[in-house]
C-alpha cells in the first residue's frame, strides 16, 4: 500500500517515537563523519524542532572517511543545515588510544577490535568532554543503527541522577543487517544517558530515501567499506607494514611440522583461510599465532572449532553483572551468527583486573565455534537486548 503524504513514511514515525522519550532541553550536538547516516541525523533532528550542532573529530591527516574528505562533507552538511560546526581536534588520543593499541595487540599475536574501542575511548569520550565543557545542557546523537531503552528516571534530563536503580537499555537496531550495537557494547551507563540513535528504528533503505526527501548532499554518498586506518594507508596490511617491520617465520601443523613461511604474524587472524602462501591437500585455516616463538599454526576445518572462551574486560550494559551461570546469545564477530551459550562467571581476584575491568567470564558454546579470535569481542544478547559484552582472551 502507498503510504500518503502525512504518513509520509514509518521511518519518520519511528524517529518521532525515539524522540519523544526525551522530555528534557532539545539542544543536541550530532556527531557528523560526512556521511549519509550522520547527516541524516542531524536533519531529522533540526527537522523536529531541537536545536542542533555539527561536532566533527579530526582522528587523521589526509584522506579516509573520517579525515579530511569527511571534514568537508560534514562542514558542507552543516552549512546546507545552517547549523553551527565545530571540530575536535583528536588526533593524539587516536594516536595513543588506537594506533599504539593496534601495534601492541598485533605485536603480542591477537587480532585487536579498533572500532569498540574507539566508540569508548575516542569518540564517545571526545565528543562528551567537548559537550560537557562547552554545551553542557546539550545531548550527543549519532548515525548508529542502535537503539536504547531509557530507564525511566534517565530520559526526562540530561544530568545524571546517582540514585537510578533501573538501567538504561542497549537493543539492536531494527535493521538486522545494518546493527551496530555490537560496536558499542564498551559503553557505560553515564554514556548512554546523554546519547540518542535517532537511526536506531530505521533501515539502511528507509534512511535513505529520508535523505533525499530533505536533499541532503550526501544522500547519494557511498558507505566506506573498510576501517578508517584501511583507507587512509590504503589496506590494512599497509598500515601494518608502515609501523611493524617485516619479520620471517614459520607456518606450522599442530605436530610443529613445518610446511611453510610467512613475513610478519600480524598478517593473519584466527580462522584465516586464504591467503596463507600454503599448499596443501585440503583447505587449512589459522588456529593459533604464536607471537613468541613467531608462528603460525594452521589446521583443517575440522580440527579448527572451539567449545570455550574466555571472556575479560567485560562491560555489563542492560544487565548488573551476574553472580550466577546465565544463558545468552553469543556474537564472536561483527557479522557472526549469534550462538548459543552458557555464561559462567569467573570469580574476581587481583590478577583478573585488566584495565580496571575486573569482570570476566567462561563461555561454553552448545556447538564448536569457528574464528574465536584473541583480542576480538565476545558480545552477549538476550533478544535485541544487548546484555554487555568483552575481549576474547583465549
Amino acid at each position: 500500500m502507498t503510504k500518503t503524504t502525512d504518513q509520509r513514511t514509518t521511518s519518520a514515525n519511528a524517529v518521532r517515537q525515539t524522540l519523544n522519550q526525551l522530555d528534557g532541553k532539545h539542544l543536541v550536538a550530532v556527531g557528523l563523519s560526512g556521511g549519509v547516516d550522520s547527516s541524516l541525523t542531524a536533519a531529522l533532528l533540526s527537522e523536529a524542532g531541537w536545536k542542533v550542532e555539527g561536532l566533527t573529530l579530526w582522528l587523521m591527516s589526509g584522506k579516509g572517511s573520517c579525515c579530511s574528505d569527511g571534514l568537508i562533507d560534514a562542514a558542507g552538511i552543516c552549512k546546507q543545515l545552517n547549523i553551527p560546526h565545530n571540530v575536535i581536534d583528536a588526533r593524539k588520543t587516536f594516536e595513543g588510544e588506537i594506533i599504539d593499541g593496534l601495534i601492541t595487540g598485533y605485536q603480542k599475536g591477537i587480532t585487536p577490535l579498533p572500532c569498540s574501542h574507539c566508540n569508548r575511548a575516542v569518540k564517545f569520550s571526545e565528543m562528551l568532554s567537548w559537550i560537557n565543557k562547552n554545551r553542557p545542557d546539550f545531548r550527543l546523537a549519532t548515525g548508529h543503527y542502535a537503539r536504547i531503552r531509557y530507564a525511566k528516571d534517565a530520559s526526562k534530563t540530561n544530568n545524571h541522577n546517582k540514585n537510578k536503580t533501573e538501567r538504561i537499555q542497549l537493543l539492536r537496531g531494527i535493521d538486522q543487517t545494518k546493527d551496530q550495537s555490537y560496536f558499542l557494547y564498551d559503553l557505560s551507563q553515564e554514556v548512554l544517558d546523554k546519547v540518542v540513535f535517532p537511526l536506531g528504528e530505521l533501515t539502511k533503505v528507509e534512511t535513505r530515501k529520508e535523505a533525499n526527501r530533505l536533499g541532503l548532499r550526501t544522500a547519494k554518498k557511498p558507505e566506506s567499506q573498510d576501517l578508517c586506518l584501511a583507507e587512509h594507508y590504503g589496506s590494512m596490511k599497509a598500515f601494518l607494514d608502515t609501523y611493524l617491520p617485516s619479520r620471517k617465520g614459520e607456518i606450522v601443523l599442530k605436530d610443529g611440522s613445518i610446511i611453510g613461511e610467512h613475513d610478519g604474524i600480524e598478517h593473519f587472524t584466527i580462522g584465516q583461510r586464504k591467503g596463507l602462501g600454503v599448499s596443501w591437500n585440503e583447505p587449512l585455516h589459522v588456529i593459533k599465532i604464536e607471537a613468541n616463538s613467531n608462528r603460525v599454526v594452521v589446521a583443517p576445518r575440522s580440527d579448527s572449532g572451539q567449545l570455550e572462551c574466555t571472556v575479560g574486560s567485560i562491560n555489563w550494559v542492560s544487565i548488573p553483572p551476574p553472580e550466577q551461570i546465565i544463558y545468552v546469545e553469543v556474537q564472536v564477530r561483527y557479522r557472526s551468527i549469534p550462538v548459543l551459550a552458557k555464561l559462567t562467571p569467573i570469580k574476581e581476584n587481583s590478577q583478573d583486573r585488566i584495565n580496571n575491568r575486573p569482570y570476566r567470564c567462561l563461555l561454553n558454546f552448545r556447538e564448536k565455534q569457528f574464528s574465536v579470535t584473541p583480542g576480538q569481542a565476545a558480545v552477549f544478547y538476550k533478544g535485541d537486548i544487548l546484555l554487555g559484552g568483552g575481549l576474547i582472551e583465549r
